[in-house]
């Protein structure tokens, strides 16, 4: 068939490999290029972030987990295996997507920061999102594909024997999706003092607190301001996180800021994975992966695949 994927993330265009892959002639519709997108903020540790349902998401994240491990052989796709740790102000059961990771360890009290009372380590990818897009691009170029800019109203105006809509926020205007919640985020970029180990502090009551270092910078974060719509970068915010985030690792003190960046976690009740057949042709919707796009991505396209070439 001809498949014409709507959206360029990381969703987006690991749908169009996939289909491509499959033997599918595909395009891709975006009204951004992938370095512009989301996806482009993403520290990208995996990591099952405002994602559901449980079940699904667990799958998915397996899946998606295991392609990576297998991606990070190549220096090209910009992605690495890391250790890190996620570190607790309370105890807490194993997470509920524990079983997506075949390393999760709880941590020791010689390995807990002064404040921390438990957490735990495995071993996670961590994905440069400016290296992993440019790749998943080169990659469905060579399989034929190509991505064509062009800003949609409706899925009515794609070309295609089938659509697939990967289109994140965008689903509120193109599909009408009310249930959609942009949850804001803000990261700043810091050159990288050698730091090989993420860090994770989810309990800090001032903020979410991330490092997940790079090739070749240490991402720092976050916020996750639910309903906020503003795109430009916040001082005061920024000043905070760096606060948090030097605390916890104080090597990152006198690292200077490489960049800043804003996106929006497109987040609702439960990821939209389905197929509709209407109007002479299936259209499969795959979008609202909140904090987890790029966690749930490969996992996700092939269950696309499998939806679009179902008979029925």
């Amino acid at each position: 068939m001809h498949v014409a994927v709507v959206g360029a993330g990381v969703i987006g265009l690991s749908c169009a490999v996939r289909l491509a892959e499959a033997g599918h002639r595909v395009d891709v519709r975006t009204a951004a290029l992938p370095a512009d997108t989301t996806s482009a903020v993403a520290a990208a540790l995996w990591y099952p972030y405002r994602a559901w349902p449980p079940a699904a998401v667990t799958r998915w994240a397996a899946r998606t987990r295991d392609v990576f491990v297998r991606l990070a052989a190549d220096s090209d796709t910009g992605v690495l295996l890391c250790s890190g740790r996620e570190l607790l102000r309370s105890a807490a059961p194993l997470p509920w997507w524990a079983d997506a990771v075949p390393d999760l360890r709880r941590l020791g009290a010689d390995e807990l920061p002064a404040g921390f009372i438990a957490g735990f380590a495995f071993r996670a990818p961590v994905v440069d999102m400016s290296r992993y897009l440019a790749w998943l691009q080169g990659r469905l170029e060579s399989l034929g594909g190509e991505i064509v800019i062009r800003r949609l109203s409706t899925v009515d105006d794609v070309d295609g024997d089938a659509v697939v809509n990967c289109t994140g926020m965008g689903a509120r205007e193109l599909v009408g999706d009310a249930s959609l919640v942009p949850v804001r985020g803000q990261v700043v970029r810091l050159a990288n003092p050698g730091l090989t180990e993420w860090l994770l502090d989810e309990d800090d009551p001032t903020g979410v607190t991330y490092v997940v270092p790079r090739i070749d910078d240490v991402v720092c974060g976050g916020t996750a301001d639910e309903g906020a719509d503003s795109g430009d970068e916040d001082l005061a915010v920024e000043a905070a996180i760096l606060f948090r985030a030097r605390a916890l690792v104080p090597a990152l003190r006198d690292a200077p800021v490489l960049s800043r960046a804003v996106g929006f976690r497109p987040t609702r009740p439960e990821v939209r994975l389905e197929r509709e057949d209407g109007g002479g042709r299936p259209v499969v919707h795959c979008y609202g992966h909140g904090g987890a796009g790029v966690t749930l991505s490969w996992g996700c396209a092939d269950d696309v695949v499998s939806l679009l070439d179902r008979r029925h």
